[in-house]
């Protein structure tokens, strides 16, 4: 049972300076530790967090001596308890979510609960903002276009998530046409302090996106969870996490004149991927902080998940102070957070003398040693000097196919195709740009890359270059921010004459909304087989995610993105080859129109003001006509519809009992999937476009939705149905049974057909045959995907084995249910010569107390060969919800009994 806190003797008031008081907080000096003054700023949020949750229960004395004792701690691979103050969920991660807790209050209503239980316990903000499809583009109207398309499309989810945030308590929805979630939160719904009823303690937040760490360039600790895992968090139930070590990043100097913070990130992403940061906190200092923006800080946070941190953390200090009073901030609020963070030895002031910090490593970066850079053709760390952009290319095109390789042979490397684009004589080569588009978290909600495009553009019309019409160019903002400064500014004209005209509020081509291509285009590249490119300025480029017909895909800076357009081809080396022909027929350089940091800075001076943020943040939750129009039911329990194609009820506690099932082994199992390395969330997780030969087309079409309104994965994330479909169904995964082959088959073993990974596994369960999956390392990289784990466990997969998982990856396939193992170092499918065809049997102990987190478990296979593996529970929480079948029945079952 919960007990007093026993920490309660450290409870201090707060006072204010002018008298009264703030409110009261837990002192960490008050602890009189001297391990405290030199824990890094990130842990010490973990340490005030198990400090005001102590109840020696959920959260004990102990568990905040590990963290106290990082420094010896860390390193043993510990595991502690972490009770995030918020949740953030996006739209696509948001209605799998509210569908699962109104499913759990079905649950505990059969189950004779009190299905009112089911409410957030802690503050969640949802914003929606994924549905923003680049239907039109290159148009004056294509903002009120696309917003049309997407309420005629997502009609029936926007309505769940209204009704959802009418039924549970303590939930925000942030409506549709407000922004990208990252930056949203960033600049509005970020508090820095919270103050609950008198109790100050730091923000702290997961989210269901990966790319929730953008908030960490604020001084937030954020990263992203699985779904399951940020419910079961809103559900009041700590998050056990292994206490991370904590790399130090030391920046030096200040970026040389024309490098992006976009050159920045790129860089550092590439540094750490060497380094090694998977499952740690990266903490950001020294004297190059002083040069750093708020968004630029944010910009290297956000790409957290690309260099494999859990966080990289900028704490808070002047730099924070400022954006917070820019971005509408109360004065009162600033002072507050100020105050605080003060007294409680979290805030960084460099006019002071600073207490050296403990880091478990360090890295170190000279500023001016970042030069300008883009990362493709295939994977966010694959950075490549723009000096050196066209032999990598070429290098690319020779090279066999992989990471950075299409193997085109030789004789064909100059093809060039002719057609025609709606009357106008065209031309497409291997490298030529059909995509380009200014978008995503990563970069939109940084004015100086957004200004510094601008100037781009009105230096590209001043000289008389354009885009060509076939090159589908859009400009998406992360909120009405960027759109009024770019206003301001007299510069969004330029943006709209080269055809970056603004889209839409939200995540577009990053997450592969882009919308179709051009028929002319779609052709020209699919019957000649053209490698063809899309440049943006987002943070993912993994294969087949920005759309089908772009095998090429570069991250670069938003600036970078409108040079390239122009360009028309990454086939270029902007130090010597013209950009294009000027109106006087005069040779065009990138040096022409690359705006200096000076002109950029003085942009960013004169357009970027604080009631810009406050006019945009004032009408954020009052919605649009459309939304409001919405009408949706009352009721605190669902009324599920079975024909809804969009929102369709699970069966996770179909004939649940109060009885955990226990915990349980594998036997016999068939090999569904046979993988290599580098499988990402993007392979196996619904995303994208529903292809018309897909198991999830046949089920829609089926039920009489026209091809046209097949909309996206994400938008039906909703639907069960649909998901498990969708499951392992993208056009590029590699599957080691189809020889080569590239595509979502696998061959059903008993029979030795073909078929669709879906189509096979509903042949394995209704024979009554367990599967399992073989994988290499880095199984599961990628975005923070519920669906990855959900769609699995739907098609009846009881374990995966592989060489290592993504952090994420892993323990969302444990709160599914599904048994995460890890050959031993050295060894893999070929070292131990399994092909995949064998039959395999898992034995645990049918107790699960017997079991131990990382113990070895031997593997036997039907032709007598048997190897062990590591078993990949990670704590003793993780092996309670194996227990209970899923981290949401272990949540259902443990509010009953503490009802009871």
């Amino acid at each position: 049972m919960a007990a007093e806190n026993p920490f309660k003797s450290i409870l201090k008031s707060l006072e204010k300076p002018d008298g009264g008081e703030f409110g009261k907080y837990y002192s960490l000096p008050a602890l009189n530790d001297p391990r405290v003054d030199k824990l890094p700023y990130s842990i010490k949020i973990l340490l005030e967090s198990a400090i005001r949750n102590c109840d020696e229960f959920q959260v004990k004395s102990k568990d905040v001596e590990k963290i106290i004792d990082w420094e010896n701690s860390a390193p043993k691979q510990v595991e502690i308890p972490f009770k995030p103050a918020r949740v953030l969920l996006q739209d696509f991660t948001g209605v799998p979510a509210v569908v699962d807790l109104a499913c759990m209050r079905d649950a505990m209503n059969n189950l004779k609960g009190d299905s009112n239980k089911i409410n957030p316990l802690v503050p969640v903000d949802l914003v929606i903002d994924h549905s923003v499809q680049v239907d039109v583009a290159r148009s004056d109207n294509a903002v009120q276009a696309n917003m049309e398309f997407e309420f005629k499309r997502n009609k029936e989810r926007f309505g769940f998530l209204k009704w959802g945030s009418n039924a549970f308590h303590n939930m925000l929805v942030v409506p549709p046409g407000s922004g990208i979630v990252h930056q949203v939160n960033l600049e509005y719904l970020g508090r820095v302090v919270f103050n609950t009823d008198g109790l100050l303690y730091p923000d702290s937040v997961v989210g269901t996106d990966s790319h929730t760490t953008m908030i960490d360039g604020l001084g937030v600790a954020g990263w992203g969870v699985g779904g399951i895992e940020a419910e079961a968090a809103m559900l009041g139930q700590p998050m056990s996490m292994v206490l991370p070590g904590v790399v130090g990043f030391k920046l030096f100097g200040k970026l040389r004149d024309g490098v992006t913070a976009t050159d920045l990130v790129l860089t550092v992403t590439q540094m750490l991927r060497k380094h090694g940061v998977v499952g740690k906190f990266v903490e950001f200092y020294g004297e190059g902080m002083s040069e750093l923006s708020l968004a630029d800080r944010a910009t290297i946070a956000n790409m957290s998940p690309e260099y494999g941190a859990t966080m990289g953390f900028f704490p808070v200090d002047h730099v924070t102070l400022q954006y917070l009073k820019l971005t509408g901030r109360t004065a009162d609020t600033v002072a507050m957070i100020e105050s605080y963070l003060r007294a409680n030895k979290m805030f960084v002031d460099y006019s002071e003398p600073q207490i050296e910090r403990v880091y478990s490593a360090n890295v170190e970066l000279k500023l001016e040693d970042v030069e300008p850079c883009i990362s493709g053709p295939k994977r966010p760390h694959d950075r490549v000097p723009l000096k050196e952009m066209k032999v990598d290319w070429h290098a690319c095109l020779d090279n066999r196919v992989g990471f950075k390789g299409f193997a085109v042979p030789k004789e064909s490397q100059k093809k060039v195709v002719e057609f025609s684009f709606h009357g106008i004589p065209a031309q497409l080569r291997h490298g030529d740009v059909v995509i380009a588009a200014i978008t995503s978290c990563t970069n939109t909600s940084n004015p100086s890359v957004m200004l510094g495009a601008a100037l781009v553009a009105k230096k590209a019309c001043e000289l008389g270059l354009e885009v060509k019409p076939w090159i589908k160019t859009s400009l998406a903002p992360g909120s009405g921010v960027v759109t009024k400064y770019l206003e301001k500014s007299g510069l969004q004209k330029y943006l709209n004459q080269l055809g970056f005209n603004i889209v839409g509020y939200g995540c577009t081509t990053c997450i592969g909304n882009s919308g179709d291509i051009d028929e002319a285009v779609a052709s020209a590249i699919t019957e000649n087989d053209i490698v063809a490119s899309a440049v943006l300025s987002g943070n993912r480029n993994f294969e087949g995610r920005v759309h089908p017909l772009t095998r090429a895909n570069y991250l670069a800076s938003p600036p970078l993105v409108v040079a390239y357009a122009l360009a028309g081809t990454v086939d270029i080396d902007f130090d010597t080859e013209p950009i294009g022909v000027g109106k006087d027929g005069k040779k065009i350089f990138f040096r022409d129109i690359w705006p200096s940091n000076q002109e950029v800075a003085e942009a960013v001076q004169s357009n970027v003001l604080p009631q810009m943020f406050m006019a945009t943040y004032e009408a954020i939750t009052k919605g649009n006509p459309m939304w409001n129009q919405l009408s949706v039911p009352s009721g605190t329990l669902y009324a599920w519809d079975p024909k809804s194609t969009y929102i369709h009820e699970p069966p996770y506690f179909k004939d649940m009992t109060m009885s955990p099932p226990g915990a349980h082994g594998v036997k016999n199992a068939y090999c569904l999937l046979n993988f290599g390395d580098s499988i990402t969330t993007d392979h196996i997780s619904p995303a994208g476009s529903i292809h018309k030969d897909s198991p999830a087309a046949k089920y829609l079409m089926e039920r009489g939705v026209d091809r046209r309104d097949f909309n996206s994965y994400g938008s039906r994330r909703g639907n069960d149905e649909i998901m498990a479909r969708g499951t392992f169904a993208n056009i590029r995964l590699v599957n080691k049974f189809l020889k080569g082959e590239v595509g979502p088959k696998t061959i059903h073993h008993p029979s030795g057909e073909k078929v669709s990974v879906f189509d096979a596994a509903m042949k394995y369960k209704s024979e009554g045959h367990d599967t399992i999956i073989l994988a290499g390392a880095e199984y599961g990289s990628g975005s923070s995907r519920d669906w990855a784990a959900k769609g699995p466990m739907l098609l009846g997969v009881k374990a995966v084995i592989a060489k290592s998982f993504e952090r994420i990856h892993r323990s969302n396939l444990v709160g599914m249910g599904i048994i995460p193992l890890c050959f031993k170092a050295g060894e893999d499918t070929e070292t131990l010569g399994l092909t995949g065809e064998e039959r395999y049997t898992i034995d645990l102990p049918s107790i699960v107390s017997e079991i131990r987190p990382g113990q070895d478990i031997t593997v036997v296979t039907d032709n007598g060969k048997s190897f062990v593996c590591t078993l990949r529970f990670d704590t003793e929480v993780e092996l309670a919800y194996f227990d209970h079948g899923g981290i949401l029945q272990y949540v259902i079952r443990n509010l009953i009994g503490a009802k009871s």
